[in-house]
């Protein structure tokens, strides 16, 4: 170690980032959680991707159908936006209640987290 560097600046940029690497695991998601409601572009996106398919069935890029998609939708007017934002809209309420019963079923412990798992395994035996 030299005379003017600190214990941390004299260690090796591989053990500073050992060291800041080493937070804990990776938190397990659980399987029964609902899923979280899709914006009205991702539900947009739903219709635009059957139109693009049919219209191109030889174009296999995933990225041409986003960027096509992307460009329309800019494009289109709030009008033209309103079904797609009254479709996202119910799809939020819908999951703002399936997630309230899934907090009560978590908060009444009748469910935990990988329930279904332990019932599948259960089974199998």
């Amino acid at each position: 170690m030299k005379d003017n560097q600190t214990e941390v600046e004299s260690r090796s940029t591989d053990d500073r980032l050992k060291v800041r690497g080493n937070k804990g695991g990776k938190k397990t998601k659980d399987p029964n959680k609902p899923k979280k409601p899709p914006s009205p572009f991702f539900v947009f996106l739903d219709d635009f991707r059957k139109e693009f398919n049919l219209a191109n069935p030889d174009n296999k890029s995933v990225a041409s159908v986003g960027k096509a998609a992307g460009k329309k939708w800019k494009s289109m007017t709030e009008e033209d936006k309103a079904p797609f934002v009254a479709k996202a809209k119910s799809k939020k309420t819908e999951y703002a209640v399936t997630m309230q019963q899934y907090n009560m079923e978590l908060a009444n412990g009748t469910k935990t987290a990988g329930d279904d798992e332990k019932q599948e395994e259960k089974a199998d035996d």
